[in-house]
């Protein structure tokens, strides 16, 4: 089927302006004959834009030096324009004459983000399908890197802020909490796709055209690569760390609304996917790995209890029950990550070696199971007070089902086990 038999063109006046398409949100395979194509090429890399007139002139220009060096004549770069006020796509428009692997889209009857980046690729030739922010906060020389990784065979290739060599820059602490909180978030609704990256919020990314084939496409919002990976069929990934760059021209368009559409997406794709089933089936606990955590946990246990009793005992040191606890419980937390960093998970750390990595493990190994020991007290609660089982055996079951909780997300966010290629 072609083209155009799937969806019909918004033919702007201005020649030099790239067709808008309409109707379904789905790639298509490119066929170079077409009446509505030309060529193809191997690579097409969409810059989605709004209000980017200060950067798009200088983004541009970098990216068409970097790709020249290793694509030459052989990629195409994309605006796609949400018909901005401050003439965005005009100006884009203006630098044809002087970059011919330059296409620019101006959209007018739709906008958003996620919807620029399909329509983009729907208009694309490329083998491999891309996307980079416009405002600069993605370096783009890290292009290279994931262009290699595709050559290399990946389906996806993401750059990412949570692996080596990423970072996130001068994030305030409460950003960074929101985008964890929304990854784990993320994980509890569609483990299978979100626990497949180390950074599913990033918008910086290559794809393999024919991974998208045929899918319908309906994302929301601004996270384009979580509806990639929900309904694309993606088998090898790949990622490059980066460090997202702090805006230097223009305003962020970061609001609420974009975390509570991206609520809204991660609950239509868990909807897509099935019934609850199907959830249990994707935690594919590694069994043998969650054995050594619980043998790690008990020995946490008998730590926790030793230094319990001799800060607290009248006998021994006779400290405060309260500060008693804390400090037993960290020293239990400690001798844990020890064990696990060096037993559990020794597989993976064989690859993250180095003090810096190590103490952003155990930080993070830290916060999970403090989000643990409150989830405990709550189910504990639950059970005793609102079902009525035995104290006992609701504090049993409370352990149980929060050292599950613990070794699946410290698995996912502690210990990375995204292969890296």
């Amino acid at each position: 089927m072609k083209a155009h038999d799937q969806y019909e063109f918004l033919i702007n006046d201005n020649e030099s302006l790239l067709p808008t398409p309409v109707g379904l949100l789905q790639i298509d395979q490119y066929d170079s004959h077409d009446d509505l194509k030309t060529d193809s090429v191997w690579f097409s890399l969409i810059v989605p834009t709004y209000n980017e007139g200060k950067n798009i002139t200088a983004l541009v220009r970098i990216l068409t030096t970097l790709l020249d060096q290793v694509l030459l004549n052989n990629y195409e770069l994309i605006v796609v324009d949400d018909d901005s006020p401050d003439l965005t796509w005009k100006i884009a428009q203006s630098l044809i004459s002087d970059y011919p692997q330059l296409r620019v889209m101006r959209r007018q009857k739709e906008r958003g983000l996620s919807t620029a980046v399909i329509r983009g690729w729907q208009a694309a030739r490329g083998e491999i399908l891309g996307v980079i922010d416009g405002d600069l906060q993605h370096p783009p020389e890290i292009l290279l890197s994931l262009l290699t990784q595709m050559q290399q065979g990946a389906d996806l290739a993401v750059a990412s802020r949570h692996v080596s060599e990423g970072g996130v820059s001068n994030w305030s602490l409460t950003r960074r909490i929101l985008s964890r909180g929304a990854q784990v978030l993320g994980l509890l609704l569609l483990p299978n796709v979100i626990g497949r990256v180390s950074d599913p919020m990033s918008g910086y990314f290559m794809v393999r055209r024919q991974t998208l084939i045929g899918k319908r496409l309906s994302p929301l919002g601004y996270k384009i690569l979580i509806e990639v990976l929900g309904r694309g069929n993606i088998d090898k990934i790949a990622e490059s760390g980066y460090v997202f760059r702090e805006r230097k021209e223009g305003n962020s368009k970061v609001t609420w609304k974009q975390y509570i559409e991206y609520l809204h997406h991660l609950l239509r794709l868990r909807l897509s996917q099935g019934r609850v089933g199907r959830l249990k089936r994707s935690l594919k606990l590694p069994i043998s790995q969650l054995i050594r955590f619980c043998l790690v946990g008990l020995s946490g246990v008998f730590v926790d209890m030793a230094i319990f009793y001799l800060l607290s005992d009248p006998n021994a040191l006779g400290w405060g029950l309260t500060r008693s606890k804390i400090i037993a419980a960290e020293v239990a937390i400690i001798n844990n990550f020890f064990w696990n960093d060096r037993w559990t998970f020794g597989y993976i750390t064989a690859s993250q070696r180095g003090w810096s990595l190590r103490l952003k493990r155990f930080l993070k190994f830290n916060i999970i199971c403090l989000a643990g020991l409150i989830l405990n007290v709550f189910i504990l609660n639950f059970l005793f007070n609102v079902v009525g089982i035995n104290r006992y055996l609701a504090n049993f079951i409370a352990i149980g089902l929060v050292t599950i909780w613990n070794f699946w997300l410290n698995l996912k966010l502690s210990w990375r086990t995204t292969k890296i290629s």
